[in-house]
């Protein structure tokens, strides 16, 4: 029997109403808006109704979000499938993390346990990001899970000096049948 989003270090689980302030603390973190597309702050009150809301159906919600937890039961961040395409059997991955829990290896374990559930349990046929191309360890991180770097979009992201070049990385499924 396979073990999903688990490790023995870190599990992945669906957001809680007490994870109201990491939530706050991912969200409103403005070093990670570079990498999103978040241009405001969101309110306690906002993302209190976002985790009462939501129902986690990533059919309904095209989208599921994962709290990154330690065996210890600190929560080091989050990872989301994000823009579920049923059809052509594909979800962007999104990853942040809080800054002390950076360059432990916590990323890495996350994002793996993420691919092995899409691709092997819900059946993805590929999962793809979009990677500043600056952003080397990102490109790391991803490169390291399997991840193909492949299209270089030019200008794609708005940031702080002008415009920059980000890359589209893929990674398929091993045994697709189709």
């Amino acid at each position: 029997m396979s073990v999903w989003l688990k490790d023995d270090t870190l599990l992945l689980r669906s957001p809680e109403p007490e994870d109201l302030e990491l939530l706050y603390k991912m969200e409103n973190d403005t070093a990670l808006w570079e990498v999103g597309s978040t241009l405001l702050p969101y309110s306690r009150h906002t993302l209190r109704e976002y985790l009462k809301n939501s129902t986690q159906d990533l059919f309904t919600e095209r989208q599921a979000r994962f709290v990154i937890e330690l065996n210890s039961g600190e929560c080091a961040g989050m990872i989301d499938l994000a823009e579920f395409d049923p059809i052509n059997g594909r979800a962007e991955v999104c990853i942040g993390l809080l800054g002390v829990y950076c360059g432990k290896g916590i990323a890495s374990r996350a994002l793996n346990l993420l691919c092995d559930y899409a691709l092997c349990r819900l059946h993805l046929h590929q999962l793809y990001a979009y990677i500043p191309e600056k952003n080397m360890p990102s490109r790391k991180l991803f490169s390291a899970a399997g991840f193909e770097e492949g299209v270089l979009l030019k200008d794609w992201k708005r940031c702080e000096t002008g415009y920059e070049n980000v890359l589209l990385v893929q990674k398929m499924a091993k045994n697709s049948p189709f």
